[in-house]
């Protein structure tokens, strides 16, 4: 039987669009539902011609019918949370009501920022490339029971206990980098006028999803960055503190997973990311600077500029596969237009060097010694692989306005349907620009 809860999961390494394509889609769903990640998530939205960048509030909150949960699963920083809140308040975006965040969310402190940063300058040559946002932190307290919850927020002296116990310990850690440490009681009074501003949206949302699935309410699940970021299949540590695929809905909403039906995985034409870590086809040079310019590929949380570089459909069929993706949709098709050739990374191959040391793997690969898939890579092999192109011819026309696939250019139809065959999965969207009204439905 058909569900009615569906996923939109990214199956690179975030800043797929997905942000776009759930606010489309959530024309027609009565809930959408973040259920893992923080602010480290940066969603943009264009409506009405004004853009508008979310890193907590769910990606439908402009739609009037979609009431926005923020699920257990994801962690708060409040006063992006407040500032978000006030910002649709302002433009007259009613919240009330539609806006319910779960008791259970751990919060991003003040201390976890300070920490996160205090061990990335710590790495030195080493960095991560974090967002310095305290995510990796905040996790870290959660699963070591030092984590503090709103639950803990609504239970003002109990909160107050607990942050300062918790706060003491990580001032002598930040002693220990030479970083400046908490003020308890500045930090305190701010926390006191943000959490009256919070606490009326908070609310069971485990039985809200619950009555909401029983009654077949139709249910859109957000997810926040991508599978190539998760805390198990990326190539960790170059990850981020969450796991990020569609398991986690059961975890971080509390929604039972034969309860899911399609899983939608967005797909960047080209690749983007943002920090450190391999990226086999990024683009280094005149070409890859060009992408970044006209993509505006800036990350929406740091602003930092994202490394790009040509689509990796060996990296986005694994992402497919773990997350049991049912249907894709494809973003920024319109930022190759004008480009001569395309070209698409369809497989790896190692050095016959690294391929040496390991006479399990040679092994296995008789056919292709030299051919590995992404499941078999660590950060060490895809930091030496070679990858495997096949290129395209380009098209020149602007796209932007297209609303029909036949209508595209030949030659972009040709890209589009290389995809869909590689994956073996259809192609249910094409994102063909930034606006709210700029794509074709197939």
């Amino acid at each position: 039987m058909p569900s009615n809860v569906s996923v939109i999961v990214g199956t690179q390494w975030g800043d797929e669009g997905k942000g776009k394509i759930v606010d489309l889609l959530a024309e027609s769903k009565d809930y959408v539902v973040r259920f893992q990640g923080g602010n480290n998530a940066g969603h943009t939205i264009v409506v009405n011609g004004k853009k508008y960048p979310l890193h907590l509030i769910p990606s439908g909150v402009l739609n009037p019918k979609a009431n926005c949960v923020i699920a257990n699963g994801v962690i708060i920083d409040l006063e992006v949370l407040v500032s978000e809140i006030e910002m649709f308040t302002k433009d007259g975006v009613k919240l009330a009501g539609r806006l319910f965040i779960s008791d259970r969310c751990h919060l991003i402190l003040p201390y976890h920022k300070a920490l996160d940063l205090a061990y990335e300058n710590a790495r030195g040559k080493g960095k991560l490339g974090t967002t310095g946002r305290g995510i990796g932190p905040a996790y870290s307290d959660k699963a070591s029971y030092n984590g503090i919850r709103i639950y803990e927020l609504k239970n003002w002296d109990l909160f107050v206990e607990k942050f300062k116990f918790q706060t003491k310990i990580k001032n002598e850690i930040l002693k220990t980098f030479k970083v400046t440490p908490i003020n308890i009681n500045k930090e305190l009074e701010k926390i006191s006028e943000l959490r009256k501003i919070v606490l009326p949206f908070v609310t069971d949302t485990f039985q809200l999803l619950q009555k909401a699935v029983a009654q077949k309410k139709n249910i859109l699940m957000e997810g926040a960055q991508a599978v190539m970021l998760d805390l198990d299949f990326s190539p960790y540590p170059y990850s981020t503190g969450s796991n990020t695929i569609p398991g986690m809905v059961n975890t971080g909403a509390g929604i039972p997973i034969q309860k899911i039906g399609d899983i939608l995985g967005v797909v960047k034409a080209y690749t983007s990311r943002v920090g450190s870590g391999p990226f086999p086809t990024e683009l280094t040079d005149k070409l890859g600077a060009e992408l970044q310019q006209k993509g505006a590929e800036f990350g929406t949380t740091t602003g930092r500029t994202r490394r790009v570089g040509w689509l990796d459909l060996e990296a986005v069929k694994f992402a497919c596969e773990v997350s049991g993706v049912t249907e894709i949709a494809i973003t920024k098709i319109d930022i190759l237009s004008g480009l001569k050739k395309i070209k698409i990374c369809v497989g790896y191959e190692l050095p016959p060097s690294v391929i040496a040391r390991s006479p399990e793997r040679s092994r296995r690969m008789t056919k292709q010694p030299n051919k590995i898939p992404y499941s078999s890579c660590g950060y060490v092999e895809l930091e030496k692989l070679t990858p495997i192109y096949k290129e395209f011819s380009g098209w020149k026309e602007d796209i932007m306005k297209v609303k029909n696939f036949k209508d595209l250019p030949k030659n972009c139809q040709d890209y589009i349907k290389f995809i869909e065959k590689f994956l073996g999965i259809p192609i249910k969207l094409i994102s063909t620009g930034p606006k709210r009204e700029e794509y074709i439905s197939i």
